[in-house]
């Protein structure tokens, strides 16, 4: 059996790498390496601290050449392209470019002991300038709604729905990567209130869900819970809400009565964040939540600062990047592993619906497809496959599946390819979770794979390969890899069974290697195709695509989920799609024109993503399922996508040849166009196609902003051309979402 490397190590000793520059501070040693002419990395680890083994910056990369310049106490590193200032007076980091412009300045670093499951630990922190007029994006997706987060304040975690990368982007020709496994903060909030319950009961709903136990009705109590915080200064606030469990059912917050923060969903993340100006004195907060909720608002003046901070970690380590957004992903990149190919045949349409019951339903439905001549790259096997064997027991239960390799072989032959979903996550109850059990390779009280282990991760690949390769299956679908409900927390995890907050926020890296590696290994004639609902930093090299989780479907979740994969494109990571349609569906849906109405919008907007994939919980999302005008409006998007393959492959190529992104938030072609960088929902498809969602039902026209381009736009569904540089009302209708060309 193959032994996964062995990354904890706890006998490390503080100090610099070869290579790096050593500066002697109050604090300890600060150092300074040079990573490539564009990137310099700050590190100062203190004695004793833990060496968790190097998970980002994987690749082997030269060395650039750098000069090094002292002044008394001060020091300069200076490379070709940028250079890192260290103020002895100040006991601050200036990064400056090429020709010595400012680019970012340090205010403040720190390190100070912690704990962590009574063990010693560090808490870390550093704060940036960030002036006034300054555009920040990335940190992964958010449910915020926020693309341009300057001042607002997050909590990185993994849970469905929010995927967390400590990496930012900024207008000002900068990037910076936090690097740290566990939870972080950016710009935490100093100030809280604990909210009181209210004795009236809010009602309750019994709503369908979803869990690592399967489908399931669930009861669902409200609460409504109150408080008062009395504020300084008028101003700028950004506020926290902390719903106090895992995983939120409701996220409402209101201040002097007025709503804040207003998201429902059957799941949501813990944390709910938002920006609102307030006044001076005291302000009542109204909290609506659920039967075991205990709310936390959290607060904080937004100044012209940016602060990342940790409360487990192994030391101070951040990268600044220098360059725009390409530059940037290109350094980022050469660090943390190139983005590999994928075929060809993933980019085209992506069916899935929760879910095919048995071989045979599945095969009618792309029979159907293949009939209708609906051009389907892919059809996708959700969860339950394995039946009376037990959770994920990597075995299709025979009574419903009664030849997997003959269904892929038949979808072969229509020229269509299968994606199965696979968890990290094996039932105790099962014949292959009694032997993990025996093993030992479960994370401690949960029945997820504790991937920290290599023996655990060799074992689940051994069973993944043996039982499903054979079935000729195309994709991977690797559901649920945060792992679900925060699981690492308050745990231990490894052969040497540290604390699981150590690498709180990096499991999915863990899995997704794991599968990556070993068909790499077993299949070395196949491009791999991983889907995964979680990811971190470094995961791109894995070739993983992620989507957005199990998200509802109003009008404000179409626009949550844009924003929220513009900011992963900005923390470095460039495949992303969504359900399209939503995920969490009404059950009118059939019938209900509104809704087709927005899953229509949904799908248009699917056809410019990186991925174009339709799903939805507890439905059937085929196109013949749904009324005459939104089956035809929905094939037409699935054929438009098709029409676009030439295009979108050479885009894609460029992805992993030339280190691009391919949906492209503004800033990374207009990084001058003040008005072009305030917009949350648009993007560039590629070097070509501006792509203007409509997110909102029942209208006639669409305001859209057309960034400065000396050659204007070109609309391309009337031919009509625009000039650059402003806002323009277009007609819309129910057949396509504003698109227009870049003209040169």
């Amino acid at each position: 059996m193959r032994r996964f490397p062995i990354l904890i190590c706890l006998l490390a000793l503080a100090g610099c790498r070869p290579g790096a520059v050593r500066i002697d501070t109050p604090q300890g040693t600060l150092c300074l390496e040079p990573m490539t002419e564009d990137a310099i990395r700050v590190r100062m680890t203190p004695e004793g601290a833990p060496e968790l083994g190097e998970l980002i910056f994987t690749e082997k990369a030269q060395t650039p050449k750098f000069k090094v310049e002292r002044s008394g106490g001060d020091v300069t590193v200076r490379t070709a392209k940028m250079a890192a200032e260290w103020n002895a007076g100040t006991q601050t980091l200036r990064f400056l470019d090429a020709d010595g412009k400012e680019l970012l300045v340090e205010k403040a670093h720190g390190v100070v002991p912690a704990e962590v499951q009574g063990e010693p630990a560090w808490a870390v922190c550093a704060t940036f300038d960030s002036p006034a007029g300054e555009h920040l994006y990335g940190t992964g997706q958010f449910q915020d709604g926020y693309l341009d987060i300057r001042g607002l304040t997050r909590r990185l975690t993994q849970v469905n729905t929010q995927i967390a990368l400590p990496m930012i982007l900024s207008s000002r020709g900068w990037g910076l990567l936090w690097h740290n496994y566990g939870l972080t903060d950016f710009n935490p909030a100093g100030n809280s209130i604990t909210l009181t319950q209210q004795e009236e009961a809010g009602g309750s709903v019994t709503v369908n869900a979803t869990g690592t136990a399967g489908n399931r009705r669930e009861m669902r109590f409200f609460r409504n819970f109150s408080g008062e915080i009395e504020l300084p200064a008028d101003g700028e606030y950004a506020l926290l809400l902390d719903v106090g469990r895992e995983m939120a059912r409701r996220q409402y917050l209101a201040v002097d009565g007025v709503p804040v923060i207003d998201i429902s969903n059957t799941w949501l993340p813990p944390t709910a964040a938002v920006k609102t100006k307030l006044s001076a004195g005291k302000h009542t907060l109204e909290v609506q939540g659920t039967f075991g909720d205990a709310p936390v608002v959290y607060w904080r003046s937004v100044t012209d600062e940016t602060t990342f901070s940790s409360p487990v970690a192994p030391g101070l380590d951040y990268t600044v990047f220098a360059g725009g957004a390409d530059a940037v992903m290109h350094s980022f990149r050469t660090l943390a592993g190139h983005v590999p190919a994928l075929p060809d045949w993933i980019f085209r349409y992506i069916h899935c619906r929760e879910r095919y019951d048995t071989q045979d339903e599945l095969l009618t439905a792309a029979r159907r497809f293949h009939a209708e001549g609906v051009p389907v790259g892919t059809i996708v096997q959700d969860w339950q496959w394995w039946g009376k064997y037990g959770w994920n027991a990597m075995h299709f239960d025979e009574g419903k599946y009664p030849d997997p390799k003959a269904m892929t072989d038949e979808l072969h032959a229509m020229d269509q390819h299968l994606m199965l979903s696979v968890w990290s996550k094996i039932g105790r109850d099962s014949e292959l979770g009694k032997e993990v059990e025996a093993n030992g390779y479960y994370i401690e009280g949960t029945e997820w794979v504790d991937f920290f282990q290599p023996d655990a991760a060799a074992f689940y690949w051994q069973n993944f390969s043996s039982k499903l390769l054979p079935t000729g299956i195309d994709a991977w679908w690797q559901d649920a890899t945060e792992p679900e409900n925060d699981d690492l927390k308050g745990r231990r995890i490894g052969p040497e069974k540290i604390p699981g907050e150590w690498y709180r926020n990096v499991y999915p890296l863990h899995v997704i290697r794991t599968v990556y590696e070993g068909l790499r290994r077993d299949q070395p004639d196949r491009l791999p195709v991983i889907l995964t609902r979680s990811a971190y930093p470094g995961i791109q090299r894995y070739g993983a695509v992620t989507w957005s989780g199990d998200v509802g479907n109003d009008w404000d979740a179409l626009r949550r989920q844009l924003a929220g994969g513009l900011g992963q494109m900005a923390a470095g990571l460039p495949w992303w799609t969504y359900d399209a349609g939503g995920f969490f569906r009404p059950r009118e849906q059939y019938s209900d024109p509104e809704y087709q109405e927005r899953m229509i919008r949904w799908i248009q907007a699917s056809v410019y993503l990186p991925f174009m994939r339709v799903h939805g919980y507890q439905s059937r999302t085929e196109p013949w399922e749904y009324a005459p005008e939104t089956e035809r409006r929905f094939k037409a998007a699935i054929t438009q996508r098709e029409a676009l393959q030439p295009y979108i492959l050479a885009q894609a190529g460029k992805v992993w040849k030339e280190d691009y992104t391919l949906m492209r938030p503004l800033i990374f072609d207009f990084p001058q166009d003040e008005e072009a960088l305030k917009q949350d929902c648009e993007w560039m498809f590629g070097t070509d196609y501006l792509v203007c969602p409509v997110t909102e039902g029942g209208v006639s026209s669409w305001k859209v902003y057309l960034p400065e381009n000396a050659a204007g736009w070109e609309d391309i569904r009337s031919g009509a051309r625009l000039a650059g540089g402003r806002y323009a009302e277009v007609p819309v209708d129910l057949e396509a979402i504003p698109v227009f060309r870049r003209l040169k």
